[in-house]
């Protein structure tokens, strides 16, 4: 799955009354939020409880095919978070730019989706899985516990220099 580039845009207008800066000459690129996220080594997962209060979680980020991916276990309290709602929110930073994204994140098990997110944790962070019976295990620990690989479909996503003045919102189109 392929995602169309977001739209970049100020996130305040000059009419806003707000401190933040409203040059368009200001506005991060999504190659700068890609990269922050790329280099992250790790990433907070907020997700929501069945009673809707939040849930916030530090986990291992990937990109794969442009999409922000990440790990947990199937009965974690994020993984049954998302199984009863997929909203959710990743944020990562860097000496760049503190990037906040917002979208769904749906489980993926597809053969080939499963293969190539074992593929960007292995490269990244070294970390192999087991693909078998359309799951990824970690033989490495004691019973070889399952791990749901997640695919967030961003909806849109801030990003915010690192001066404290500096705001961009990106808006994502459909899937292609």
């Amino acid at each position: 799955m392929n995602f169309t580039e977001p739209t970049a845009e100020l996130l305040f207008s000059p009419q806003d009354a707000t401190p933040m800066s409203t040059d368009e000459a200001t506005i991060k690129s999504w190659d700068q939020a890609r990269i922050c996220l790329e280099s992250a080594p790790k990433a907070w997962l907020s997700t929501v409880r069945p009673d809707g209060r939040p849930h916030a979680m530090p986990v291992l980020p990937v990109l794969v095919d442009g999409a922000p991916c990440f790990t947990t276990r199937p009965g974690s309290r994020k993984g049954r978070n998302l199984a009863a709602n997929p909203g959710c929110v990743i944020t990562a930073g860097n000496d760049v730019l503190d990037l906040v994204i917002e979208g769904d994140a749906v489980r993926v098990g597809d053969d080939d989706g499963l293969r190539r997110i074992a593929g960007a944790f292995k490269a990244k962070f070294g970390w192999e899985f087991a693909l078998r019976d359309g799951g990824a295990y970690d033989d490495g620990l004691p019973g070889s516990p399952e791990y749901g690989f997640y695919r967030i479909t961003p909806q849109r996503a801030f990003g915010y220099g690192p001066d404290g003045l500096t705001a961009t919102r990106w808006r994502f189109g459909q899937a292609t």
